[in-house]
């Protein structure tokens, strides 16, 4: 059987969840560090994390290259890859980019969904793609592996990204538009763009991107996947739950809110329904990937296709882009 990568959650952490990780086989998780923490915030995340490290060896291990996802299987753990929400970590200095890859940080996202000083975020009303800035962080991002991540950004910032950058893009977490409008999935010509360019699409299974909420079944999901698969390739998707197990509701306005307002941002939801919504029944935590699994064999998909989605293309991505340009 293939690896099994989740490229992006954000749990409440805790020794049952690395224990449900390893239950369900789960090879590599890519974990937001930072919504909109501080460069100091965001080391102080860093040092939970090297805390949960020295607690729990036989469960977890920090990654940094597509060797360590090997590692962990190996070795029976799950290796942690760290990530951001929003460029907020390296504050207006681009020199912050190196420091925060040489820290572990694989993934940034340009935005989250307002504008930042790089790029338009998905709930403005004016998107006016990269900024002078934006483009010179994507060059530094380019040059040292750290991964452009457009899941949260507008379509003129996406497209500019995937164009202007030298090495593929990520869309980590967010799911087509043709299967459900929510204001974060993703349209077909951003998809095709991102794909042709040998970027990564990574399905998501948070309520709010999901065609029928949380009531959406499994096939419907995986019936989806398959659908990108003949529009996109196979080779370009994988998984990006946006898991957010066992969190408080106030995070939900961290995430939406952060310091920018001091109004409540419903985002997705609604303001009945401000926390997380329920999750789908076929997928809870960790130990539900094996659903997904099935049901993209049940729809059709081929196993190496299904290999592929559910983490060797990740994989793939993580061996490429991980590292310095010269190397990738």
């Amino acid at each position: 059987m293939g690896y099994l990568i989740d490229n992006l959650q954000y749990a409440n952490w805790s020794e049952k969840i690395f224990r449900q990780m390893r239950a369900g086989g789960v090879d590599a998780v890519h974990v937001t560090i930072a919504y909109h923490e501080t460069f100091r915030e965001m080391v102080l995340e860093l040092e939970k994390w090297n805390r949960f490290f020295e607690r729990f060896p036989d469960l977890i291990m920090r990654g940094l290259t597509g060797t360590d996802v090997r590692l962990a299987r190996e070795t029976g753990r799950t290796a942690i890859f760290f990530g951001f929400q929003n460029p907020s970590p390296i504050e207006d200095d681009v020199g912050l980019i190196e420091i925060c890859h040489q820290l572990g940080a694989r993934f940034m996202q340009l935005t989250y969904n307002n504008q930042s000083l790089l790029a338009t975020g998905c709930y403005e009303d004016d998107d006016t793609g990269l900024t002078r800035f934006g483009k010179q962080a994507v060059a530094e991002m380019n040059r040292v592996g750290l991964v452009v991540d457009m899941s949260h950004s507008a379509d003129r910032s996406t497209l500019e990204a995937i164009d202007f950058s030298s090495r593929p893009i990520a869309i980590t977490h967010a799911n087509p538009d043709w299967w459900h409008p929510a204001r974060r999935n993703k349209s077909d010509e951003v998809l095709r763009a991102l794909t042709a360019r040998g970027g990564m699409l990574g399905f998501s299974v948070y309520p709010h991107h999901l065609a029928g909420g949380g009531a959406c079944t499994v096939n419907s999901f995986c019936q989806m996947i398959a659908e990108a698969a003949s529009r996109y390739g196979a080779e370009n998707l994988g998984i990006g739950t946006d898991l957010c197990q066992d969190q408080p509701d106030s995070v939900v306005e961290w995430m939406r809110v952060g310091r920018w307002s001091k109004d409540i941002d419903y985002g997705e939801g609604s303001a009945d329904n401000a926390g997380f919504p329920p999750m789908p029944e076929w997928f809870v935590d960790n130990r539900d990937f094996g659903n997904i699994r099935n049901g993209l064999l049940a729809v059709g998909m081929s196993t190496s296709e299904v290999d592929g989605i559910m983490g060797d293309n990740w994989l793939r991505f993580y061996n490429s882009n991980f590292g310095p340009a010269d190397a990738g």
